[in-house]
Protein backbone atom coordinates (compact mmCIF):
# COMPACT_ATOMS: atom_id res chain seq x y z
CA UNK A 1 0.00 0.00 0.00
CA UNK A 2 1.37 3.43 -1.16
CA UNK A 3 1.81 5.91 1.55
CA UNK A 4 2.60 9.19 2.38
CA UNK A 5 4.39 9.91 5.65
CA UNK A 6 3.66 13.49 7.98
CA UNK A 7 5.54 14.77 10.32
CA UNK A 8 5.33 17.88 12.14
CA UNK A 9 8.19 19.38 14.02
CA UNK A 10 7.27 21.12 17.22
CA UNK A 11 11.31 21.79 18.15
CA UNK A 12 10.95 19.15 20.61
CA UNK A 13 13.24 16.12 20.64
CA UNK A 14 15.21 14.38 17.54
CA UNK A 15 12.81 14.91 14.53
CA UNK A 16 15.19 13.40 11.60
CA UNK A 17 15.24 9.92 13.95
CA UNK A 18 11.43 10.19 14.77
CA UNK A 19 10.49 10.47 11.13
CA UNK A 20 13.06 7.63 10.09
CA UNK A 21 11.43 5.58 12.64
CA UNK A 22 8.27 6.31 11.16
CA UNK A 23 9.72 5.32 8.09
CA UNK A 24 11.00 2.04 9.19
CA UNK A 25 7.23 1.70 11.35
CA UNK A 26 5.27 1.98 8.02
CA UNK A 27 7.88 -0.63 6.16
CA UNK A 28 7.20 -2.94 9.31
CA UNK A 29 3.27 -2.97 8.90
CA UNK A 30 3.46 -3.69 4.95
CA UNK A 31 3.22 -0.16 3.83
CA UNK A 32 4.96 1.21 1.30
CA UNK A 33 6.31 5.20 1.95
CA UNK A 34 6.74 7.29 -1.33
CA UNK A 35 6.89 10.76 -0.23
CA UNK A 36 6.99 12.26 3.06
CA UNK A 37 6.03 15.88 4.11
CA UNK A 38 7.20 18.08 6.51
CA UNK A 39 6.10 21.41 8.05
CA UNK A 40 7.16 23.00 11.55
CA UNK A 41 4.49 24.38 13.63
CA UNK A 42 4.05 25.99 17.78
CA UNK A 43 1.13 24.37 18.03
CA UNK A 44 -1.67 21.30 16.25
CA UNK A 45 -4.43 22.88 14.20
CA UNK A 46 -7.87 22.23 16.30
CA UNK A 47 -9.11 20.92 13.15
CA UNK A 48 -6.61 19.51 10.79
CA UNK A 49 -3.50 19.17 13.06
CA UNK A 50 -0.91 20.50 9.82
CA UNK A 51 -3.50 23.70 8.77
CA UNK A 52 -5.59 24.07 5.97
CA UNK A 53 -2.89 24.58 3.32
CA UNK A 54 -0.40 22.06 4.65
CA UNK A 55 -3.60 19.83 4.26
CA UNK A 56 -4.10 20.80 0.74
CA UNK A 57 -0.44 20.30 -0.35
CA UNK A 58 -1.02 16.38 1.38
CA UNK A 59 -4.38 16.12 -0.67
CA UNK A 60 -2.35 17.36 -3.86
CA UNK A 61 0.58 15.33 -2.85
CA UNK A 62 -2.26 11.73 -2.48
CA UNK A 63 -3.62 12.65 -5.90
CA UNK A 64 -0.47 13.20 -8.04
CA UNK A 65 1.14 10.05 -6.54
CA UNK A 66 -2.04 8.29 -6.53
CA UNK A 67 -1.42 7.00 -2.89
CA UNK A 68 -3.62 5.23 -0.64
CA UNK A 69 -2.87 6.00 2.98
CA UNK A 70 -1.39 9.33 4.86
CA UNK A 71 0.52 8.13 8.18
CA UNK A 72 0.77 11.05 10.95
CA UNK A 73 3.64 10.78 13.64
CA UNK A 74 1.75 11.93 15.53
CA UNK A 75 -1.45 10.84 18.15
CA UNK A 76 -4.59 12.76 16.38
CA UNK A 77 -8.07 13.48 17.73
CA UNK A 78 -10.82 11.59 16.63
CA UNK A 79 -11.89 14.80 14.89
CA UNK A 80 -8.72 15.63 13.61
CA UNK A 81 -8.38 12.13 11.86
CA UNK A 82 -11.92 12.21 10.39
CA UNK A 83 -11.51 15.75 8.85
CA UNK A 84 -8.31 14.70 7.72
CA UNK A 85 -9.77 11.96 5.59
CA UNK A 86 -12.62 14.07 4.38
CA UNK A 87 -9.97 16.64 3.21
CA UNK A 88 -7.29 14.23 1.44
CA UNK A 89 -10.39 11.16 0.85
CA UNK A 90 -7.79 8.12 1.76
CA UNK A 91 -7.08 6.95 4.90
CA UNK A 92 -5.62 8.71 7.09
CA UNK A 93 -3.66 6.90 10.18
CA UNK A 94 -1.90 8.23 13.09
CA UNK A 95 1.27 6.79 15.12
CA UNK A 96 -0.93 4.94 17.63
CA UNK A 97 -3.36 3.10 15.06
CA UNK A 98 -0.24 2.23 12.84
CA UNK A 99 1.81 0.71 16.16
CA UNK A 100 -1.94 -0.94 16.69
CA UNK A 101 -2.00 -2.73 13.46
CA UNK A 102 1.76 -3.39 13.39
CA UNK A 103 1.11 -5.80 16.93
CA UNK A 104 -2.00 -7.00 15.48
CA UNK A 105 -0.04 -8.95 12.78
CA UNK A 106 2.47 -10.08 14.59
CA UNK A 107 0.78 -11.43 17.90
CA UNK A 108 0.69 -15.27 17.87
CA UNK A 109 -0.32 -16.34 21.13
CA UNK A 110 -3.48 -16.84 22.28
CA UNK A 111 -3.08 -14.36 25.15
CA UNK A 112 -1.02 -11.68 22.70
CA UNK A 113 -4.33 -11.45 20.77
CA UNK A 114 -6.20 -11.35 23.21
CA UNK A 115 -4.11 -8.07 24.61
CA UNK A 116 -4.26 -6.79 20.93
CA UNK A 117 -7.63 -6.43 20.67
CA UNK A 118 -8.60 -5.03 23.56
CA UNK A 119 -5.72 -2.34 22.80
CA UNK A 120 -7.83 -1.71 19.65
CA UNK A 121 -11.02 -1.84 21.13
CA UNK A 122 -10.33 0.33 23.59
CA UNK A 123 -8.19 2.89 20.48
CA UNK A 124 -11.62 2.36 18.63
CA UNK A 125 -14.21 3.71 21.57
CA UNK A 126 -12.54 7.03 21.40
CA UNK A 127 -13.45 7.04 17.27
CA UNK A 128 -17.26 6.01 16.95
CA UNK A 129 -18.72 9.15 15.29
CA UNK A 130 -22.26 10.01 14.45
CA UNK A 131 -21.89 8.81 11.21
CA UNK A 132 -25.12 6.71 11.06
CA UNK A 133 -27.16 8.83 10.35
CA UNK A 134 -29.01 6.90 7.64
CA UNK A 135 -29.47 4.02 10.18
CA UNK A 136 -31.04 6.84 12.76
CA UNK A 137 -33.63 5.43 15.40
CA UNK A 138 -33.86 1.59 14.13
CA UNK A 139 -36.45 -0.63 14.98
CA UNK A 140 -35.74 -3.31 17.70
CA UNK A 141 -33.48 -6.15 15.94
CA UNK A 142 -32.98 -9.87 17.61
CA UNK A 143 -29.92 -9.94 20.20
CA UNK A 144 -28.75 -6.54 19.05
CA UNK A 145 -30.93 -3.13 19.38
CA UNK A 146 -33.47 -2.34 21.86
CA UNK A 147 -36.09 -0.30 20.26
CA UNK A 148 -35.18 3.65 19.33
CA UNK A 149 -31.48 2.62 19.97
CA UNK A 150 -29.63 4.35 17.66
CA UNK A 151 -26.82 2.50 15.64
CA UNK A 152 -23.54 4.36 17.65
CA UNK A 153 -25.03 3.81 20.62
CA UNK A 154 -25.73 -0.25 19.83
CA UNK A 155 -21.83 -0.17 18.47
CA UNK A 156 -20.60 1.43 21.92
CA UNK A 157 -22.59 -1.17 23.85
CA UNK A 158 -21.58 -4.20 21.80
CA UNK A 159 -17.78 -2.85 22.09
CA UNK A 160 -17.98 -2.39 25.68
CA UNK A 161 -19.37 -5.55 26.12
CA UNK A 162 -16.44 -7.29 24.07
CA UNK A 163 -13.86 -5.18 26.05
CA UNK A 164 -15.07 -6.32 29.28
CA UNK A 165 -14.93 -10.00 27.71
CA UNK A 166 -11.63 -9.52 27.23
CA UNK A 167 -10.46 -7.82 30.43
CA UNK A 168 -11.91 -10.85 32.33
CA UNK A 169 -9.70 -13.14 29.82
CA UNK A 170 -6.51 -11.09 30.89
CA UNK A 171 -7.21 -11.70 34.02
CA UNK A 172 -7.91 -15.06 34.15
CA UNK A 173 -4.50 -15.27 32.24
CA UNK A 174 -2.33 -13.26 34.45
CA UNK A 175 -3.79 -15.58 37.18
CA UNK A 176 -2.26 -18.68 35.48
CA UNK A 177 1.11 -16.90 34.60
CA UNK A 178 1.57 -16.24 38.35
CA UNK A 179 1.03 -19.60 39.25
CA UNK A 180 3.91 -21.01 37.07
CA UNK A 181 5.76 -17.64 38.57
CA UNK A 182 5.33 -18.79 41.93
CA UNK A 183 6.25 -22.57 40.77
CA UNK A 184 9.68 -21.62 39.44
CA UNK A 185 9.94 -19.22 42.58
CA UNK A 186 9.61 -22.23 45.02
CA UNK A 187 12.60 -23.91 43.12
CA UNK A 188 14.52 -20.86 43.46
CA UNK A 189 14.97 -20.43 39.74
CA UNK A 190 16.91 -17.03 39.30
CA UNK A 191 14.88 -15.00 36.48
CA UNK A 192 16.33 -12.99 33.73
CA UNK A 193 14.40 -11.18 31.18
CA UNK A 194 15.68 -9.46 28.37
CA UNK A 195 14.13 -5.59 28.00
CA UNK A 196 15.40 -2.68 25.29
CA UNK A 197 14.43 -1.04 22.14
CA UNK A 198 12.32 -2.42 19.68
CA UNK A 199 14.63 -3.75 16.57
CA UNK A 200 18.14 -3.61 19.73
CA UNK A 201 18.39 -7.34 18.56
CA UNK A 202 16.91 -9.11 22.01
CA UNK A 203 16.25 -11.69 19.91
CA UNK A 204 18.86 -12.32 18.06
CA UNK A 205 21.13 -12.61 21.63
CA UNK A 206 18.34 -14.78 23.12
CA UNK A 207 18.71 -17.21 19.79
CA UNK A 208 22.32 -17.24 20.52
CA UNK A 209 22.50 -17.74 24.29
CA UNK A 210 19.59 -20.07 24.27
CA UNK A 211 20.43 -21.78 21.06
CA UNK A 212 16.71 -21.36 20.04
CA UNK A 213 15.06 -20.51 16.65
CA UNK A 214 12.94 -17.24 18.00
CA UNK A 215 11.71 -15.35 15.29
CA UNK A 216 14.09 -12.51 14.92
CA UNK A 217 14.22 -10.01 12.02
CA UNK A 218 15.53 -6.49 11.04
CA UNK A 219 12.57 -5.11 11.67
CA UNK A 220 10.17 -3.15 14.37
CA UNK A 221 8.61 -5.41 16.83
CA UNK A 222 9.70 -8.41 15.57
CA UNK A 223 8.72 -10.12 18.73
CA UNK A 224 5.36 -9.46 20.64
CA UNK A 225 5.15 -12.82 22.53
CA UNK A 226 7.14 -13.79 25.66
CA UNK A 227 9.09 -16.65 25.19
CA UNK A 228 11.32 -18.27 27.80
CA UNK A 229 13.96 -20.53 27.93
CA UNK A 230 16.61 -22.30 30.56
CA UNK A 231 20.22 -21.81 30.16
CA UNK A 232 22.56 -23.26 32.19
CA UNK A 233 25.73 -21.41 33.29
CA UNK A 234 27.91 -23.67 34.88
CA UNK A 235 28.51 -23.18 38.65
CA UNK A 236 25.73 -20.91 38.83
CA UNK A 237 23.30 -23.72 37.84
CA UNK A 238 20.15 -22.85 35.55
CA UNK A 239 18.64 -19.46 34.76
CA UNK A 240 15.33 -19.03 32.77
CA UNK A 241 15.61 -16.58 30.06
CA UNK A 242 13.05 -14.56 28.63
CA UNK A 243 12.61 -12.42 25.34
CA UNK A 244 10.03 -9.47 25.41
CA UNK A 245 8.07 -7.14 23.56
CA UNK A 246 10.50 -3.71 22.51
CA UNK A 247 9.96 -0.82 23.43
CA UNK A 248 9.67 3.03 21.57
CA UNK A 249 9.17 6.28 21.67
CA UNK A 250 5.60 7.76 22.61
CA UNK A 251 4.53 3.73 23.00
CA UNK A 252 0.66 4.15 23.37
CA UNK A 253 -0.66 4.03 26.55
CA UNK A 254 -3.42 1.56 26.10
CA UNK A 255 -0.77 -0.87 24.44
CA UNK A 256 1.26 -0.74 27.65
CA UNK A 257 -1.68 -1.47 29.48
CA UNK A 258 -3.05 -4.28 27.69
CA UNK A 259 0.31 -5.98 27.54
CA UNK A 260 0.78 -5.88 31.21
CA UNK A 261 0.37 -9.49 31.19
CA UNK A 262 3.47 -9.93 28.72
CA UNK A 263 5.16 -7.31 30.79
CA UNK A 264 4.86 -9.79 34.05
CA UNK A 265 7.29 -11.45 33.06
CA UNK A 266 9.87 -8.37 33.28
CA UNK A 267 7.81 -6.86 36.81
CA UNK A 268 8.70 -10.33 38.28
CA UNK A 269 12.39 -10.83 36.82
CA UNK A 270 15.94 -11.02 39.73
CA UNK A 271 17.99 -9.29 36.65
CA UNK A 272 17.21 -6.94 33.68
CA UNK A 273 19.20 -7.59 30.68
CA UNK A 274 18.68 -3.79 28.67
CA UNK A 275 19.95 -4.75 25.47
CA UNK A 276 21.54 -1.41 23.28
CA UNK A 277 21.56 -0.76 19.86
CA UNK A 278 25.40 0.69 20.29
CA UNK A 279 25.51 1.66 16.43
CA UNK A 280 22.20 3.87 16.82
CA UNK A 281 22.91 7.15 16.84
CA UNK A 282 20.37 7.77 19.30
CA UNK A 283 20.67 5.00 21.55
CA UNK A 284 21.14 7.24 24.52
CA UNK A 285 17.64 8.74 24.04
CA UNK A 286 16.68 4.80 23.23
CA UNK A 287 17.80 4.58 26.43
CA UNK A 288 15.93 6.89 28.00
CA UNK A 289 12.85 5.74 26.90
CA UNK A 290 13.06 2.32 28.10
CA UNK A 291 13.49 3.12 31.71
CA UNK A 292 10.73 5.81 31.21
CA UNK A 293 8.60 2.61 30.71
CA UNK A 294 10.01 0.27 33.25
CA UNK A 295 8.58 3.07 35.19
CA UNK A 296 5.22 2.92 33.87
CA UNK A 297 5.19 -1.26 34.72
CA UNK A 298 6.46 -0.69 37.84
CA UNK A 299 10.21 -2.96 37.05
CA UNK A 300 12.75 0.75 37.71
CA UNK A 301 13.93 -0.74 40.87
CA UNK A 302 15.49 -4.25 39.31
CA UNK A 303 18.66 -4.76 38.79
CA UNK A 304 19.73 -3.86 35.21
CA UNK A 305 22.95 -4.63 33.34
CA UNK A 306 23.07 -2.58 29.70
CA UNK A 307 24.29 -4.80 26.99
CA UNK A 308 25.54 -2.99 24.11
CA UNK A 309 24.83 -4.94 21.47
CA UNK A 310 26.06 -4.70 17.82
CA UNK A 311 29.22 -4.04 18.57
CA UNK A 312 30.55 -5.04 15.14
CA UNK A 313 28.71 -2.45 13.65
CA UNK A 314 29.73 0.25 15.80
CA UNK A 315 33.28 -0.82 15.67
CA UNK A 316 33.73 -1.61 19.48
CA UNK A 317 35.26 -4.72 21.05
CA UNK A 318 34.11 -7.16 23.74
CA UNK A 319 34.54 -5.79 26.67
CA UNK A 320 33.13 -5.57 30.58
CA UNK A 321 32.42 -2.12 32.37
CA UNK A 322 32.24 -2.14 36.18
CA UNK A 323 31.38 0.37 38.25
CA UNK A 324 32.72 1.84 41.51
CA UNK A 325 31.34 -0.71 43.61
CA UNK A 326 33.00 -3.37 41.41
CA UNK A 327 29.36 -3.87 40.14
CA UNK A 328 28.77 -5.13 36.64
CA UNK A 329 27.07 -1.96 34.72
CA UNK A 330 28.18 -2.93 30.81
CA UNK A 331 28.79 -5.64 28.80
CA UNK A 332 29.48 -5.08 25.02
CA UNK A 333 28.49 -8.50 23.01
CA UNK A 334 27.42 -8.87 19.15
CA UNK A 335 24.50 -10.67 19.15
CA UNK A 336 25.06 -11.96 15.71
CA UNK A 337 28.76 -12.74 15.55
CA UNK A 338 28.38 -14.23 19.69
CA UNK A 339 31.40 -11.89 20.20
CA UNK A 340 31.50 -10.86 23.74
CA UNK A 341 28.21 -13.17 24.49
CA UNK A 342 30.58 -15.23 26.81
CA UNK A 343 31.24 -12.37 29.10
CA UNK A 344 27.25 -11.54 29.11
CA UNK A 345 26.86 -15.61 30.31
CA UNK A 346 29.58 -14.79 33.14
CA UNK A 347 28.25 -11.65 34.51
CA UNK A 348 24.12 -12.97 34.75
CA UNK A 349 25.85 -16.18 36.67
CA UNK A 350 27.80 -13.13 39.16
CA UNK A 351 24.49 -11.67 39.78
CA UNK A 352 22.81 -15.71 40.23
CA UNK A 353 25.01 -16.96 42.04
CA UNK A 354 23.79 -15.99 45.84
CA UNK A 355 20.42 -18.30 44.58
CA UNK A 356 20.48 -21.98 43.41
CA UNK A 357 18.87 -22.62 39.93
CA UNK A 358 17.44 -25.95 39.91
CA UNK A 359 14.41 -25.48 38.15
CA UNK A 360 12.36 -28.73 38.55
CA UNK A 361 9.72 -27.42 36.37
CA UNK A 362 11.85 -27.54 33.10
CA UNK A 363 13.37 -30.81 32.42
CA UNK A 364 17.27 -30.82 31.79
CA UNK A 365 17.16 -33.10 28.40
CA UNK A 366 14.83 -30.25 26.61
CA UNK A 367 14.49 -26.72 25.98
CA UNK A 368 10.96 -26.10 27.21
CA UNK A 369 8.68 -22.78 25.73
CA UNK A 370 6.89 -20.88 28.34
CA UNK A 371 4.74 -18.90 26.27
CA UNK A 372 3.11 -15.96 28.41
Amino acid sequence: MRAALVGVDFGKGDFAASLDELSLLAKSAGAVPVTTITCKRSSPDAALFVGSGKATEIADAVADDELELVIFNHALSPAQQRNLERHMKVRVLDRTSLILDIFAQRAQSHVGKVQVELAQLQHLATRLIRGWTHLERQKGGIGLRGPGETQLETDRRLLGERVKALRAKLDKLQQQHATQRRARGKGQVFSVSLVGYTNAGKSTLFNTMCKARVYAADQLFATLDTTSRRVYLGEAGNVVLSDTVGFIRELPHQLVAAFRATLEETIHADLLLHVVDAASPNRMEQIEQVNSVLKEIGADQIPQILVWNKIDAAGLEPAVERDEYDKIRRVFVSAQTGSGVDLLRSAIAEHAKPKKADDPDIPDNQMSVLDV
